[in-house]
């Protein structure tokens, strides 16, 4: 696995200050991606111990609220094994700090029922995971008023809930931008 980049210090993708990590490689070449070059799986450099130290001592701050994974596509079958080490080293070291993953696949049809390796590595992934924001990117649903996500048809899910049963359940909360918000949504 590759990553394109990591955010220490993210309020655009997720609740609270956060650290973001982008992956490399996406097969879904979105029209006008907001991140095209990490569409490229060599893009950027290799995942290393380094690199998920590196992640971890950012996210070893107080003010520091929880990791976010998106990409590329953090879901694609090359992705799936650090994705899934990096969540779990996550929740070890940090229980109480909130994962967030983005993804162009749909919960309800790629994600929700399956069978084989790659049903399991994201079911696995996701058990680590809070929230979900799932859906490509539609240009012609583009909407700038939405928080946390590009386009109208992307859903914010909360994943536990979502499991525990077996259908896509909305995170609470207003996910509009107000006048004089910035960045906060209300619960």
């Amino acid at each position: 696995m590759n990553v394109a980049a990591i955010k220490k210090n993210d309020i655009a993708n997720g609740v609270g200050v956060r650290v973001s990590l982008f992956v490399s490689g996406c097969r879904r070449n979105c029209k006008n991606c907001f991140n095209k070059e990490a569409q490229k799986f060599d893009f950027g450099k290799k995942f290393t111990a380094d690199t998920m130290e590196e992640i971890m001592t950012a996210l070893d701050k107080d003010f520091i609220d929880g990791l976010t994974i998106l990409g590329g596509e953090p879901f694609e079958n090359e992705n799936l094994d650090g994705v899934l080490e990096i969540v779990k080293e996550s929740r070890k070291r940090f229980p109480k700090k909130s994962i967030w993953c983005y993804t162009g696949f749909s919960f309800e049809n790629d994600f929700l029922h399956g069978s084989g390796e790659r049903h399991q590595k994201i079911t696995d992934i996701l058990s680590y995971t809070d929230v979900l924001v799932d859906g490509e990117f539609i240009e012609e649903k583009k909407d700038l008023s939405l928080l946390f996500r590009g386009s109208s048809n992307q859903n914010i899910i909360d994943v536990k809930k979502s499991l525990a049963q077996n259908r896509l359940v909305p995170l609470e909360g207003k996910w509009k931008r107000t006048a004089g918000s910035g960045n906060i949504y209300e619960a």
